[in-house]
């Protein structure tokens, strides 16, 4: 929502806004808009804040996509003014969140201190109040307590760190001295509602499908775990096992589901936010679907997301490597330090580094100090010493070789059963495991594969067929999995079986031994798309790598002609083509890839409009289209580009009326795969 850029914006995409996205789509013969995740994640009231997969909460709406003038219509003529002025000054290349915060608050409070009494005596707000107080009432009383302590760390909040309804009730009691600062709360994420619900009308009555993204987690400093802290696992950090987008694999930082504890209520915080989700939209994105299945797992002191493991998951356990031959488990669980690593890594500083990091317990053997021996700690450490003179121009340097050491191991040893054990991800390349005999080395080979590609399948397929149908039965919504990464074999069938649809990205295909996956052999339970947020645009991809580039021009074009440098806008025409033509029942495209269709939207540099980088936790998520919507509304060349795309892909069916036949039901649930006639072709439906 953050990237699109209008004539009335207050530096940043708002919600009213995507009523001139739905009319471009319209006019382009598109069906459907595709959001990142719109909650409010004002968790450090900074731009770390920007990231929109850490959500403060799971039910409020963010104020950033808030459109201060549609407060009122009676807003005084100054603060007219004043709007304007600041929409100069924020009308920059990129999102300036900390700026563009601030200004909408200072001017939103204005305008609520003139009308808050005929606002909160509305009938059209207390129906909005009863229907949403359940998580209204906790939200703002979390924010105002997060402004008062000048954190979102709820251990930091005295009596009130651990929450109860009592404590709430006084909180947001009507007497209390700073009850203005609850309703001014309270009437921001009423007007969010009022203009997102708009949004989301318009776009029904234009026949376009809004679609929803539902983040994996929430930020462990969230209303959600100050209310619900049984339904956390605070102790852990989620995150993914290296793959495409991170060879040293991510750390989220968000706390773990306790599932055990979810399903006593028929996992009623799950339902509740897609319940809230479907007010606005038609379809969804379930964030990485996989930790439905198992998730990676992290201890809360790690830094990096390597050295983890699944949950749920059955752990190798002492016995059982006993049995093997496998005995010395201080040897593979803790980090195999030796002399020659140190000097290996940090040349003549290696002695500086022992001593201030290491304790040699025997002979040219070493193992990290207290102080010092998780991730975490190192990088305190690191910053605090007081030798840090000594390293400062190598510190990233150095950092990453002592990470390289700790996470030096064969085995992880599970943190709540000593007995228990799970191999490291790619093990064999850490020089502990090539240090072993061969016997153990087999042993480990094979007990490694057996972990993460035999042993699990079934209990993960029994985890999600517990958890995802709950989702599934809470909405009307539409639900498309983004399943990339490291797919276990269980999942493709159980979201065949549940009717759910994969995401099919061209450049990370799911197929093994594939550099590039062909769309025309997509199945059509799938969305597919050029690129995503997570990822390199079109452009940007095309041109960072001249080996790679001739590669795809081989074997996808079939030419062994020198492809060009620039991503022109043929290159992206016939890249488009595959995807429009391709089986998938949706195919979507980031507006960054469609803008490729034209030589005048490609003046910016391409690196320019990749959204996130996934590698980089602290990541500014600010990308701003560099053209309005009002501009892409009057540029009729585009979208007849697109149109015709459409059109000849045989993905329009322009006022036809659609024929149901066949529909079978179970029970009072019409079965998601009921065929439909269109044009005289017999097509498959899903959500009828």
């Amino acid at each position: 929502m953050f990237s699109v850029r209008s004539d009335d914006d207050l530096g940043v995409g708002e919600f009213l806004d995507l009523k001139l996205l739905v009319d471009w789509a319209v006019k382009s013969g598109f069906h459907l808009v595709q959001l990142l995740p719109v909650n409010d994640t004002s968790v450090n009231r900074m731009w770390w804040d920007s990231y929109p997969y850490s959500s403060l909460s799971v039910f409020a709406l963010h104020p950033l996509y808030l459109r201060v003038q549609a407060l009122s219509n009676n807003i005084p003529e100054e603060i007219m003014k004043e709007i304007s002025r600041e929409r100069d000054a924020l009308n920059k290349k990129d999102v300036d969140y900390e700026a563009t915060m601030a200004v909408k608050l200072s001017i939103a409070k204005k305008i609520f201190n003139l009308e808050k009494e005929k606002v909160l005596s509305s009938s059209s707000f207390q129906k909005f109040f009863t229907e949403n107080q359940e998580w209204l009432k906790p939200y703002a009383a979390f924010c105002y307590l997060r402004d008062f302590f000048d954190t979102s760390d709820h251990s930091q909040w005295g009596v009130f760190a651990n929450f109860s309804n009592e404590k709430l009730e006084k909180l947001i009691s009507d007497d209390a001295i700073h009850h203005e600062i609850i309703c001014f709360h309270y009437y921001i994420q009423y007007h969010l509602y009022l203009q997102l619900s708009d949004a989301a009308v318009y776009a029904r009555k234009n026949k376009v499908v809004l679609k929803g993204d539902l983040p994996i987690g929430v930020d462990r400093n969230s209303v959600d775990t100050w209310v619900y802290p049984n339904l956390f696992r605070m102790n852990t950090s989620t995150g993914a096992p290296p793959d495409y987008f991170d060879k040293n694999g991510q750390n989220w930082g968000f706390p773990t589901y306790n599932w055990e504890e979810m399903s006593k209520d028929n996992y009623g915080w799950w339902r509740a936010r897609l319940t809230q989700m479907a007010k606005y939209f038609t379809a969804y994105r379930i964030d990485h679907i996989l930790g439905f299945f198992r998730i990676w797992e992290l201890p809360d002191h790690a830094a990096t997301g390597l050295v983890g493991k699944f949950r749920p998951s059955i752990a190798l356990s002492q016995e059982e490597l006993e049995r093997e031959g496998i005995w010395d488990f201080n040897r593979l669980s803790l980090p195999y330090i030796r002399n020659d690593m140190l000097q290996d890594k940090f040349g003549s500083l290696w002695t500086l580094i022992a001593a201030n990091f290491l304790n040699e317990y025997q002979p040219l053997c070493y193992e990290f100090r207290e102080d010092c021996n998780t991730e975490k700690k190192i990088i305190a450490k690191l910053k605090s010493s007081s030798e840090r003179s000594l390293w400062a121009e190598q510190e990233d340097k150095i950092k990453r070789g002592l990470f390289d050491l700790i996470q030096n191991i064969v085995l992880i040893r599970d943190p709540e059963d000593p007995c228990k054990f799970y191999p490291r991800f790619n093990l064999e390349d850490t020089s502990s495991f090539a240090d072993l005999d061969e016997h153990s080395k087999n042993v480990l080979r094979r007990l490694y594969y057996d972990y993460y590609f035999v042993r699990q399948e079934n209990l993960w397929r029994q985890n999600a067929l517990k958890t995802l149908p709950v989702l599934l039965n809470s909405s009307d919504m539409l639900a498309c999995g983004e399943d990339l990464g490291l797919i276990p074999s269980c999942v493709h069938p159980v979201m065949q079986e549940l009717g759910l649809i994969g995401l099919r990205i061209q450049r990370m295909p799911s197929e093994p031994g594939l550099e590039f996956d062909i769309p025309s052999k997509y199945p059509y339970m799938t969305v597919c798309a050029p690129s995503c947020h997570d990822c390199s645009t079109l452009r940007a991809w095309w041109e960072e790598d001249e080996e790679r580039r001739c590669r795809y021009f081989k074997t996808i074009i079939g030419s062994n002609d020198i492809p060009p440098q620039k991503c022109t806008p043929e290159v992206a025409y016939f890249i488009m083509q595959q995807h429009f033509e391709a089986p998938s029942m949706w195919a979507i495209f980031p507006l960054q890839d469609l803008l490729a269709l034209k030589e005048e939207y490609s003046t910016r540099p391409a690196a320019e409009e990749t959204i996130n980088d996934p590698t980089n936790p602290k990541h500014y998520w600010r990308f701003r289209v560099h053209v309005t919507m009002e501009s892409l509304l009057n540029d009729k060349e585009l979208q007849l580009i697109i149109k015709d795309l459409v059109s000849t892909s045989g993905r329009s069916f322009p006022g036809k009326e659609i024929e149901l036949k066949d529909v079978k039901t179970s029970g009072d649930k019409v079965v998601q795969s009921a065929q439909v006639q269109v044009n005289g072709n017999t097509i498959k439906c899903l959500k009828c």
